[in-house]
Protein backbone atom coordinates (compact mmCIF):
# COMPACT_ATOMS: atom_id res chain seq x y z
CA UNK A 1 0.00 0.00 0.00
CA UNK A 2 2.62 2.51 0.94
CA UNK A 3 4.10 1.82 -2.52
CA UNK A 4 1.02 2.36 -4.28
CA UNK A 5 0.56 5.85 -2.56
CA UNK A 6 4.60 6.52 -3.30
CA UNK A 7 3.73 5.78 -7.41
CA UNK A 8 0.68 7.88 -7.15
CA UNK A 9 2.47 10.75 -5.60
CA UNK A 10 5.09 10.66 -8.07
CA UNK A 11 2.77 10.43 -10.75
CA UNK A 12 1.06 13.30 -9.74
CA UNK A 13 3.71 15.77 -8.83
CA UNK A 14 5.23 14.24 -12.69
CA UNK A 15 1.51 15.56 -14.38
CA UNK A 16 1.55 18.90 -12.40
CA UNK A 17 5.34 19.66 -13.38
CA UNK A 18 4.15 19.32 -17.18
CA UNK A 19 1.19 21.29 -16.65
CA UNK A 20 3.50 23.86 -14.66
CA UNK A 21 5.58 23.91 -18.06
CA UNK A 22 2.79 25.19 -19.88
CA UNK A 23 1.04 28.35 -20.64
CA UNK A 24 -2.06 29.04 -19.63
CA UNK A 25 -5.45 28.91 -20.95
CA UNK A 26 -6.22 32.50 -22.57
CA UNK A 27 -9.04 34.47 -24.78
CA UNK A 28 -7.89 36.76 -27.09
CA UNK A 29 -9.65 39.51 -29.54
CA UNK A 30 -11.02 37.77 -32.32
CA UNK A 31 -10.60 39.36 -35.79
CA UNK A 32 -14.33 38.00 -36.49
CA UNK A 33 -16.71 40.47 -35.62
CA UNK A 34 -17.62 38.66 -32.70
CA UNK A 35 -16.97 38.62 -28.79
CA UNK A 36 -19.61 36.94 -27.37
CA UNK A 37 -18.31 32.62 -27.87
CA UNK A 38 -19.17 31.67 -24.66
CA UNK A 39 -16.83 29.31 -22.80
CA UNK A 40 -17.79 25.77 -22.51
CA UNK A 41 -18.34 24.21 -18.85
CA UNK A 42 -15.39 22.13 -18.96
CA UNK A 43 -12.89 24.37 -20.32
CA UNK A 44 -10.90 23.59 -17.79
CA UNK A 45 -11.08 19.75 -17.88
CA UNK A 46 -7.98 17.94 -18.52
CA UNK A 47 -7.49 16.20 -22.11
CA UNK A 48 -5.01 14.28 -24.37
CA UNK A 49 -5.80 16.80 -27.45
CA UNK A 50 -5.72 20.17 -27.28
CA UNK A 51 -6.39 22.46 -30.94
CA UNK A 52 -3.73 24.63 -30.89
CA UNK A 53 -3.98 27.67 -32.52
CA UNK A 54 -0.55 29.24 -33.61
CA UNK A 55 -0.09 33.04 -33.41
CA UNK A 56 2.12 35.07 -35.56
CA UNK A 57 3.40 38.52 -37.17
CA UNK A 58 1.47 40.29 -39.69
CA UNK A 59 3.09 40.62 -42.87
CA UNK A 60 3.11 44.43 -43.96
CA UNK A 61 1.76 43.45 -47.50
CA UNK A 62 -1.66 40.84 -45.84
CA UNK A 63 -4.73 41.29 -47.30
CA UNK A 64 -5.76 42.56 -43.75
CA UNK A 65 -3.10 45.17 -43.26
CA UNK A 66 -4.88 48.25 -43.99
CA UNK A 67 -7.52 48.19 -42.05
CA UNK A 68 -7.78 49.34 -38.24
CA UNK A 69 -8.30 48.20 -34.86
CA UNK A 70 -9.07 44.37 -34.84
CA UNK A 71 -7.28 44.08 -38.77
CA UNK A 72 -3.21 45.15 -38.62
CA UNK A 73 -2.93 48.13 -36.06
CA UNK A 74 -3.09 46.48 -32.74
CA UNK A 75 -0.42 44.18 -31.67
CA UNK A 76 -0.37 40.84 -33.19
CA UNK A 77 0.73 39.38 -29.58
CA UNK A 78 -2.87 40.46 -28.07
CA UNK A 79 -4.63 39.09 -31.00
CA UNK A 80 -7.24 41.31 -33.19
CA UNK A 81 -4.84 40.06 -36.63
CA UNK A 82 -5.15 37.65 -39.06
CA UNK A 83 -4.27 34.68 -36.73
CA UNK A 84 -7.33 34.85 -34.96
CA UNK A 85 -9.11 34.73 -38.38
CA UNK A 86 -12.18 32.16 -37.32
CA UNK A 87 -10.65 32.34 -34.18
CA UNK A 88 -11.73 30.65 -31.35
CA UNK A 89 -15.49 29.57 -33.11
CA UNK A 90 -13.92 27.20 -35.63
CA UNK A 91 -11.79 25.81 -33.30
CA UNK A 92 -14.07 24.95 -30.62
CA UNK A 93 -16.61 23.73 -33.77
CA UNK A 94 -13.97 21.09 -34.55
CA UNK A 95 -12.68 20.01 -30.93
CA UNK A 96 -16.78 19.51 -30.42
CA UNK A 97 -16.45 17.41 -33.77
CA UNK A 98 -13.52 15.35 -33.14
CA UNK A 99 -15.02 14.71 -29.70
CA UNK A 100 -18.29 13.00 -31.72
CA UNK A 101 -16.89 11.22 -34.67
CA UNK A 102 -13.39 9.73 -32.83
CA UNK A 103 -12.74 8.57 -29.64
CA UNK A 104 -9.87 10.99 -28.93
CA UNK A 105 -10.29 12.77 -25.81
CA UNK A 106 -10.22 16.70 -26.81
CA UNK A 107 -10.34 19.54 -25.51
CA UNK A 108 -13.95 21.91 -25.33
CA UNK A 109 -11.13 25.14 -26.20
CA UNK A 110 -8.25 25.80 -27.94
CA UNK A 111 -5.02 26.70 -26.78
CA UNK A 112 -3.26 29.96 -28.86
CA UNK A 113 0.72 29.34 -29.28
CA UNK A 114 3.04 31.96 -29.69
CA UNK A 115 6.28 30.78 -30.67
CA UNK A 116 8.07 33.17 -28.84
CA UNK A 117 7.39 31.24 -25.92
CA UNK A 118 10.23 29.06 -27.15
CA UNK A 119 9.59 26.12 -24.90
CA UNK A 120 5.90 26.10 -24.60
CA UNK A 121 5.03 25.18 -28.48
CA UNK A 122 6.37 21.51 -27.91
CA UNK A 123 3.33 21.08 -25.29
CA UNK A 124 0.95 21.56 -28.27
CA UNK A 125 1.51 18.75 -30.44
CA UNK A 126 -0.97 19.38 -33.23
CA UNK A 127 -1.03 23.14 -34.96
CA UNK A 128 -3.30 25.19 -37.00
CA UNK A 129 -3.58 28.28 -38.70
CA UNK A 130 -5.49 30.38 -41.28
CA UNK A 131 -5.12 33.36 -43.79
CA UNK A 132 -1.40 32.25 -44.40
CA UNK A 133 -0.80 34.94 -47.24
CA UNK A 134 -0.69 37.15 -43.52
CA UNK A 135 2.31 35.83 -41.80
CA UNK A 136 5.50 36.71 -41.23
CA UNK A 137 7.86 35.30 -39.41
CA UNK A 138 10.92 36.21 -37.76
CA UNK A 139 14.57 34.34 -38.02
CA UNK A 140 13.76 33.06 -34.22
CA UNK A 141 10.35 31.85 -34.97
CA UNK A 142 10.84 29.52 -38.15
CA UNK A 143 14.18 28.20 -35.89
CA UNK A 144 11.11 27.17 -33.70
CA UNK A 145 8.98 25.96 -36.12
CA UNK A 146 11.56 24.10 -37.46
CA UNK A 147 12.23 22.34 -34.91
CA UNK A 148 9.01 21.71 -33.12
CA UNK A 149 7.97 20.07 -36.83
CA UNK A 150 11.31 17.69 -36.86
CA UNK A 151 11.04 16.66 -33.69
CA UNK A 152 7.31 15.62 -34.51
CA UNK A 153 5.08 18.28 -34.47
CA UNK A 154 2.44 18.65 -36.75
CA UNK A 155 0.98 21.94 -38.33
CA UNK A 156 -1.74 22.01 -40.88
CA UNK A 157 -2.46 25.13 -42.51
CA UNK A 158 -5.17 26.99 -44.26
CA UNK A 159 -7.60 29.95 -46.01
CA UNK A 160 -4.66 31.40 -48.65
CA UNK A 161 -5.39 32.11 -52.35
CA UNK A 162 -3.77 32.73 -55.65
CA UNK A 163 -0.35 33.71 -56.44
CA UNK A 164 -0.14 36.59 -54.07
CA UNK A 165 -1.05 34.91 -51.35
CA UNK A 166 0.85 31.89 -51.88
CA UNK A 167 4.21 33.88 -52.85
CA UNK A 168 3.91 35.74 -49.02
CA UNK A 169 3.26 32.11 -48.05
CA UNK A 170 6.40 30.99 -49.08
CA UNK A 171 8.52 33.72 -48.15
CA UNK A 172 8.38 32.55 -44.30
CA UNK A 173 7.95 29.06 -45.82
CA UNK A 174 11.21 28.91 -47.27
CA UNK A 175 12.93 30.56 -44.14
CA UNK A 176 11.58 27.31 -42.34
CA UNK A 177 12.48 24.62 -44.76
CA UNK A 178 14.38 26.30 -47.34
CA UNK A 179 15.55 22.29 -47.98
CA UNK A 180 12.62 20.91 -48.51
CA UNK A 181 10.10 21.10 -50.95
CA UNK A 182 6.29 21.56 -50.87
CA UNK A 183 5.15 18.74 -52.90
CA UNK A 184 0.93 17.77 -53.92
CA UNK A 185 -0.14 14.75 -51.15
CA UNK A 186 -0.82 11.57 -53.47
CA UNK A 187 -4.29 10.30 -53.11
CA UNK A 188 -2.79 7.36 -51.87
CA UNK A 189 -1.38 8.75 -48.53
CA UNK A 190 -2.47 7.59 -45.09
CA UNK A 191 -3.42 11.01 -44.13
CA UNK A 192 -6.00 10.70 -46.85
CA UNK A 193 -7.11 7.28 -44.86
CA UNK A 194 -6.28 7.61 -41.55
CA UNK A 195 -10.39 7.27 -40.58
CA UNK A 196 -12.49 8.30 -43.60
CA UNK A 197 -11.20 7.63 -47.16
CA UNK A 198 -10.84 10.50 -48.75
CA UNK A 199 -9.98 10.30 -52.22
CA UNK A 200 -13.16 12.49 -53.59
CA UNK A 201 -12.09 16.06 -52.35
CA UNK A 202 -13.44 19.00 -53.82
CA UNK A 203 -12.61 23.03 -53.12
CA UNK A 204 -14.15 24.24 -49.98
CA UNK A 205 -15.15 28.03 -50.59
CA UNK A 206 -15.56 30.29 -47.13
CA UNK A 207 -19.00 31.38 -45.96
CA UNK A 208 -16.90 35.07 -47.26
CA UNK A 209 -17.92 33.19 -50.80
CA UNK A 210 -20.74 32.63 -50.81
CA UNK A 211 -24.17 34.40 -51.30
CA UNK A 212 -23.64 36.45 -54.10
CA UNK A 213 -21.88 39.14 -52.66
CA UNK A 214 -19.49 39.32 -55.51
CA UNK A 215 -16.34 37.77 -53.66
CA UNK A 216 -16.20 34.37 -55.49
CA UNK A 217 -15.27 36.74 -58.59
CA UNK A 218 -12.77 38.70 -56.83
CA UNK A 219 -10.65 36.40 -54.66
CA UNK A 220 -11.88 32.48 -55.51
CA UNK A 221 -13.20 32.59 -59.16
CA UNK A 222 -10.97 30.05 -61.08
CA UNK A 223 -9.20 28.76 -58.29
CA UNK A 224 -8.16 24.97 -57.85
CA UNK A 225 -8.06 22.99 -54.34
CA UNK A 226 -4.86 21.80 -54.00
CA UNK A 227 -3.84 19.38 -50.81
CA UNK A 228 0.20 20.06 -50.77
CA UNK A 229 2.52 18.97 -47.98
CA UNK A 230 6.17 19.20 -46.49
CA UNK A 231 7.54 15.61 -45.37
CA UNK A 232 10.26 14.55 -43.47
CA UNK A 233 12.97 11.91 -43.81
CA UNK A 234 11.30 9.34 -42.73
CA UNK A 235 7.90 10.37 -45.48
CA UNK A 236 5.89 12.18 -42.35
CA UNK A 237 3.80 14.87 -42.83
CA UNK A 238 4.87 17.97 -41.02
CA UNK A 239 3.17 20.50 -42.85
CA UNK A 240 -0.53 19.91 -44.31
CA UNK A 241 -1.46 22.47 -46.56
CA UNK A 242 -5.04 23.60 -47.82
CA UNK A 243 -4.85 26.18 -50.77
CA UNK A 244 -7.60 27.37 -52.04
CA UNK A 245 -9.98 26.42 -49.72
CA UNK A 246 -11.00 27.95 -46.49
CA UNK A 247 -11.48 25.08 -43.88
CA UNK A 248 -11.65 27.31 -41.30
CA UNK A 249 -15.43 28.77 -42.23
CA UNK A 250 -16.42 24.93 -42.78
CA UNK A 251 -15.82 24.54 -38.98
CA UNK A 252 -16.76 27.93 -37.64
CA UNK A 253 -20.39 28.12 -39.93
CA UNK A 254 -20.80 24.15 -39.15
CA UNK A 255 -24.01 25.38 -36.93
CA UNK A 256 -24.98 27.51 -39.75
CA UNK A 257 -27.96 26.90 -41.26
CA UNK A 258 -27.32 29.11 -43.88
CA UNK A 259 -23.74 27.81 -45.00
CA UNK A 260 -24.09 24.16 -47.19
CA UNK A 261 -23.60 20.88 -45.04
CA UNK A 262 -21.39 19.39 -47.84
CA UNK A 263 -18.65 21.58 -46.84
CA UNK A 264 -18.76 21.21 -43.13
CA UNK A 265 -18.79 17.28 -43.96
CA UNK A 266 -16.01 17.32 -46.05
CA UNK A 267 -13.76 19.74 -43.98
CA UNK A 268 -14.40 18.20 -40.68
CA UNK A 269 -13.31 14.68 -41.72
CA UNK A 270 -10.48 16.16 -43.49
CA UNK A 271 -9.35 18.52 -40.27
CA UNK A 272 -10.25 14.27 -38.40
CA UNK A 273 -7.52 12.64 -40.46
CA UNK A 274 -5.38 14.76 -40.01
CA UNK A 275 -5.80 14.87 -36.23
CA UNK A 276 -5.00 10.94 -36.03
CA UNK A 277 -2.48 10.95 -38.90
CA UNK A 278 -0.61 13.81 -36.65
CA UNK A 279 -1.07 11.28 -33.38
CA UNK A 280 -0.03 8.07 -35.49
CA UNK A 281 3.25 9.02 -37.56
Amino acid sequence: MRKAWWRLGCGLALVTALYAFQRPFRVYVSMEPYDNVALPSDWQQASEWVFGRLMYPQHPNARFARFGFRWGRMDWREGGTSWTQDYPRADRHFSQALRRLTRINARSVEQPVNLDDVDDVYNWPWLCAGEMGDWKLTDEQAKTLREYLLRGGFLMIDDFWNDDEWERFEESMKRVFPDRPVVEIENADAIFHAVYDLNDRYQIPGQWALGGRGYMSQRAAGTVAHWRGIYDDKGRIMVAMCFNSDLGDSWEWADDPGYPEKYSALGIRIGVNYVVYSMTH
